[in-house]
């Protein structure tokens, strides 16, 4: 099935609707961060005129956005609502499927199999707070993503809180991806020297990082829609592969799966609750999917079927991986697999290759929101050499941070337990209380209330923990050196 899209973000003097660009449906739904900001600045207009998408009005509501355009003569188009149930949930599973699947056997192994527990309720709960984020969508019409959902219910500081969470989510998680890119790509080169005489008090490892970042830097550059939802298409493939191979591992790579995983490491519950969270990420690009349905009625049962689905991909692989490597088994689970098994080495190159797919994903909105908001009566030269140069630098950042604190595990969970639990648990549950206050029963308000109590204590504990093992962690390398 094909999705025709309004490529509304690029300016040309003739733009029209009918100009539009084919994509597959899964291409399109997997885009998140361009899809959210693509569905908040729906339509564009010339000079300061009001945009009129559908049927909306451009009068002063409260989710009427006006954003400038250098085109005159842009004309606005409908959303066109043709996903089927089955597109809605493989678009909702490859959304949710990503780095967080790594880390799943490391976290049961430190936790013990009785956390288990805890990444099946995390998914029931996130399964939940999905369904509620569809009632919000529903309770407005002009709704449509995930930061309206916040303006709804709190106006303008609600939006502000909403997309500083998503912005420092991107941030954080691409300093994960980088720390991730730098850990396999040591076990891709393993035993291989490569040294520049202008750098070298870098490692191999290092080096090998930063010509990736530098290879990876134009796509920053990108303005094509087509071609950043191709690379966000590479990067689910590339996560499916990562754990296909994993069980061709255990089914076919002679390793016995005979280690005993211990009851319970309570000390380590708040650490390991963070990155159990991580992998349920997802919310943000939840109403795009919503109103990309033909039947946004069945969007609970996607909700249900996707995460129960996603729950039991990451609970038999956390198993299957600790299992397999016990006591031994790395962070990320590629960096335990035998060495030179194809499977091994077909996991540690598609590990490497999603970080280089998500540069331009992940910066898509930031980039879009600076043009929309600031470079809008610039030209479009001008536009893409700011917009680039600041990508540029803001990789370059990234980059130094995750050189600085090669930590995976540690920076993972801390980006779930500050930032990822208030948007997929605390916010969501919020925004509803607020917005059905009048209408909520008291067992549906008491459950809201638990959750948000749940994910106030698991985002602390959680933060805190990371926090003292980062400290920890640089205090050791302190001592070494």
């Amino acid at each position: 099935m094909k999705m025709n899209i309004c490529t509304r973000f690029w300016n040309k003097e003739s733009a029209d609707c009918s100009k539009e660009q084919t994509l597959t449906e899964s291409t399109h739904e997997a885009n998140t961060t361009v899809k959210w900001v693509r569905h908040s600045e729906t339509c564009l207009e010339g000079g300061k005129e009001s945009c009129k998408c559908g049927d909306r009005n451009p009068d002063k509501d409260e989710l009427h956005y006006e954003v400038k355009n250098e085109s005159n003569d842009e004309k606005a188009c409908p959303h066109e609502a043709n996903s089927s149930f089955l597109h809605s949930v493989v678009n909702m599973i490859g959304m949710l499927i990503g780095l967080g699947q790594l880390s799943t056997p490391y976290a049961l192994e430190n936790g013990g199999w009785i956390s288990s527990f805890l990444l099946i309720a995390l998914g029931v709960a996130t399964a939940y707070t999905s369904h509620i984020l569809g009632k919000c969508l529903e309770s407005n019409r002009k709704t449509r993503n995930y930061t309206d959902i916040g303006y709804h219910a709190f106006g303008t500081h609600g939006r502000a809180i909403t997309t500083a969470f998503i912005y420092l989510e991107i941030f954080m998680s691409l300093v994960s991806y980088t720390i991730s890119l730098h850990d396999n790509l040591n076990m891709v080169f393993l035993g291989t020297r490569v040294r520049f005489s202008w750098v070298h008090h870098l490692s191999t490892s290092q080096v090998l990082t930063v010509l990736a970042v530098l290879v990876a830097l134009p796509s920053l550059w990108l303005r094509d829609l087509s071609t950043i939802s191709f690379l966000s298409t590479g990067g689910i493939i590339m996560s499916m592969l990562i754990f296909v191979t994993v069980v061709c591992t255990a089914v076919f790579g002679g390793v016995s799966a005979n280690h005993a995983i211990p009851a319970l490491r309570l000390r380590n519950i708040p650490h390991i609750s963070g990155l159990y969270i991580f992998g349920y990420g997802g919310h943000i690009v939840f109403p795009d999917i919503h109103r990309a349905m033909k039947d946004p009625s069945k969007f609970t049962k996607v909700s249900i079927v996707s995460f129960t689905f996603v729950t039991l991909l990451y609970t038999s692989l956390a198993f299957m991986g600790a299992k397999l490597f016990g006591p031994e088994v790395n962070s990320q689970i590629t960096l335990s697999m035998p060495r030179g098994l194809v499977f091994t080495k077909i996991a540690l190159w598609a590990t490497v290759l999603t970080p280089m797919t998500k540069y331009a994903l992940e910066f898509a909105p930031f980039a879009i929101q600076l043009e929309h908001r600031f470079l809008y009566s610039m030209k479009s030269h001008t536009k893409m050499i700011i917009r680039g140069t600041i990508g540029s630098v803001l990789l370059l950042l990234i980059l130094i941070l995750a050189l600085s604190v090669p930590y995976f595990q540690y920076v993972l969970g801390l980006t779930g337990s500050l930032v990822t639990v208030a948007i997929i648990l605390i916010l969501p549950s919020v925004f509803y209380i607020k917005i059905f206050w009048e209408k909520i029963s008291r067992p549906i308000l008491a459950l809201n209330l638990f959750l948000i109590a749940i994910g106030f204590l698991l985002g602390v504990s959680g933060t805190i923990s990371s926090l003292k093992l980062l400290v920890e962690s640089f205090e050791r390398i302190h001592l070494a050196s």
